[in-house]
């Protein structure tokens, strides 16, 4: 369509909505019906680190979204010469896992404790022996059952759990409710009947059932729903809280809620099975469509589900690009100061493009890129740590390159499991995220590294937003009975098109030999966090 075609297509009102809240960045994505972004609008936060607790103030929260928003209504009047006074449909994402517990007033009762703690290892290893089924720290059934075992106050006021994610949708249309995806990073999900598993729901009310507490764990949860299936209205209230200046109306539906997974599924058409992909920006996950059940627990495994409720294993890690955007933010301090201009966009891309004129093992040089704890490796806390030996080859190459490994490393620790355990088979991994800007780097280091071909498409750059917006549009635009799956590959990726990296066997060998030294070395990194403290 022209400019005027889509500037009447907005003010119509058929134009579809989806904002992600991520680790460093709201962004609020506009959308046709074949799924092409119209306009887009974004804003910086981040977290804090408050009495040992990572978090977000959910004042932050909404500053935040109105901002994006409006940035996203700007460039809309700016681009089209149109306001945005009506929208088709919704759908609002964030940040999965993580804790936060309101009173029958709505009243929060702790601050909101976020994906990246890692102060539940007693309650998540109490759990996956209940359950039989591994509970990361993340989740919020980890948080609130440590909270019970700390002996918190607020745990017998709670009336309602929820994630970000949920939160948001509840204050926009007065509906607790969460798509299956995020639900699945509250509680265990049983994907036949798209619903918690009703077992282990009773074992947790079993565990607490000396506590005298006045709730049931089903009455505190939300109600989960599928892709598809509606999920609410924006209501008047809502509306004005997305959009303070009151040109937004009321009325129009939202989809389910989701959590950065789910977004990242559809972001890259990776709901069936044998799909996977690959999210990569502050922390970094995989996650894979399983044909069968896992054959046993594995505490590095995650068990999550599509939007629709199909079973995933993913690998989740805490730790990713922040390490390499501090090490940018540095070289770009060292250039201003002998008096060259450096962007932190420049320094991010030399970074990635002298990392592929390394050697590729970076000459003995080994690196942690750990800023928050990481079950996986069992730390705790992160200390960021780099390290080589006397005759290491130490320039700037192989030191960037080391970076990037590092980045992948924890990753690549749990996707051996799947592969070389479980025997699990994947075509190709699709990529998106921050690790995957400089083009060609990101896709080429991990290929080798995960021995698996990783694609990047032309939209992965639109990322969860655009993930969250295409699932507003399937609530919308769906055709009767027509299968997430279907609407994907025949309405929104039909020709679409991307750049895949084979493995090669100097970036395979390079990796391993990198690898080695890493888990050698782990115990220095332990050091690390025990020694150097505030």
């Amino acid at each position: 369509m022209d400019q005027n075609k889509i500037g009447a297509f907005i003010r119509a009102g058929e134009a579809v909505f989806g904002l992600e809240l991520g680790s460093t960045r709201i962004k609020a994505v506009l959308i046709g019906n074949d799924g092409t972004p119209l306009a887009s609008g974004s804003y910086d936060w981040e977290n804090r680190l408050e009495n040992g607790v990572w978090t977000y103030h959910l004042d932050d929260v909404w500053s935040g979204i109105q901002a994006s928003y409006r940035n996203l209504a700007k460039a809309v009047e700016e681009k089209y010469g149109v306001q945005i006074t009506k929208l088709k449909g919704l759908g609002f994402s964030a940040m999965m896992h993580g804790y936060l517990a309101f009173d029958q007033d709505d009243r929060l009762l702790v601050p909101f404790r976020t994906w990246r703690n890692t102060m539940t290892e007693q309650a998540a290893a109490d759990l996956t022996a209940c359950f039989g089924f591994n509970v990361p720290q993340r989740w919020s059934i980890a948080h609130l059952h440590q909270a019970v075992l700390n002996g918190e106050e607020h745990v017998r006021d709670i009336a309602f759990i929820t994630t970000l994610a949920g939160y948001v949708h509840w204050k926009l249309t007065g509906e607790k409710v969460l798509g299956i995806g995020d639900a699945s990073g509250m509680f265990p999900i049983d994907s036949t009947a798209c619903a918690y598993d009703a077992k282990m729901l009773d074992r947790f009310d079993a565990l607490h059932a000396d506590k005298g507490f006045q709730w049931k764990i089903r009455d505190i949860l939300p109600e989960v729903r599928v892709a598809g299936e509606a999920a609410g209205f924006l209501t008047e209230a809502g509306a004005k809280l997305l959009d303070p200046t009151g040109t937004l109306e009321a009325g129009a539906p939202l989809c389910p809620p989701e959590g950065d997974a789910g977004t990242g599924m559809t972001a890259t058409n990776s709901v069936r099975v044998r799909t996977g992909n690959v999210s990569a920006g502050t922390s970094i996950f995989a996650m894979i469509v399983l044909e069968k059940a896992l054959s046993k627990v594995y505490t590095e495994i995650d068990m999550v589900t599509t939007p629709t409720g199909k079973p995933v294993a993913m690998v989740h890690c805490n730790n990713c690009t922040s390490d390499i955007n501090a090490w940018a933010s540095l070289f770009k301090s060292f250039a201003e100061a002998i008096g060259a201009s450096c962007s932190m966009p420049l320094a991010l891309d030399t970074l990635f493009y002298k990392a592929l004129e390394a050697e590729p093992d970076c000459g003995g040089l080994v690196s942690y890129n750990y800023f928050s704890g990481e079950p996986i490796t069992g730390m705790e806390e992160g200390r960021p740590l780099f390290a080589r030996l006397p005759d290491s080859r130490f320039t700037f190459a192989n030191f960037a390159r080391a970076q990037l490994y590092s980045a992948v490393a924890t990753l690549k620790l749990g996707m051996d499991i799947l592969i070389e355990q479980e025997h699990v088979e994947v075509d190709t991994l699709l990529g998106h995220g921050g690790f995957f800007k400089a083009k060609g780097v990101g896709q080429k280091l991990m290929a080798g590294a995960l021995h698996t071909p990783v694609a990047v498409m032309e939209t992965a750059g639109e990322g969860g937003p655009w993930g969250m917006a295409l699932l507003a549009s399937y609530l919308v635009n769906r055709g009767e009975a027509e299968t997430l799956e279907d609407y994907l590959d025949a309405k929104i990726f039909a020709g679409a098109e991307g750049v895949s990296a084979a493995p090669e066997a100097a970036d395979m060998a390079g990796f391993e030999a990198f690898l080695t030294r890493y888990k050698a070395a782990l115990p220095a990194e332990r050091a690390a966090v025990e020694g150097l403290r505030e």
